[in-house]
This record gives C-alpha cells, sequence and structure tokens, in this order.
C-alpha cells in the first residue's frame, strides 16, 4: 500500500508526493532529509493523505494532483 499526500510548508505552499510509510517520510521531511523543495521550507505538515493500491497508482494520483490549481487542492483537502 502506499499514500498520496499533501504538506502544508512553513511559507504556506503545498508539496505533494508518495510514500510508502507516510510517517516515516513526514519525519524525514522534517529533518530535511527528504525533499530539496521541503528543506528549505520547514517544518511541514500532513494536511491531506489518500490511500493507493500500488506505486504505480499513486504515481499516476501525484501528477494528477500536481496539474491541481492550489485552489483545487485546498477544496480537495477540505473535501468540499
Amino acid at each position: 500500500m502506499y499514500f498520496v499526500y499533501m504538506l502544508r510548508c512553513a511559507d504556506d505552499t503545498i508539496y505533494t508526493g508518495i510514500a510508502k510509510d507516510l510517517e516515516k517520510r513526514v519525519a524525514e521531511h522534517n529533518l530535511g532529509k527528504a525533499s530539496k523543495y521541503t528543506r528549505a521550507r520547514l517544518p511541514v505538515n500532513v494536511v491531506y493523505c489518500e490511500k493507493s493500491k500500488n506505486r504505480s497508482t499513486a504515481s499516476k494520483r501525484e501528477i494528477e494532483i500536481k496539474k491541481m490549481s492550489r485552489k483545487e487542492k485546498l477544496k480537495l483537502m477540505t473535501g468540499s
């Protein structure tokens, strides 16, 4: 099982990624060891996640979310 997740960074931007172990990955982000993008925008908090059955579907969903506008992402996060 994989997770597609969105993080809110300290500068209020939204980062989207995938992980097999979400807790571990978020900890890596907050230690500055996961992504160049989040490293400069710490701390980060999980604001959205969804499960995917495998890496392939998680990657496809990640791409879909990354193509969304900020407004669409915020809507997805709030479930509106």
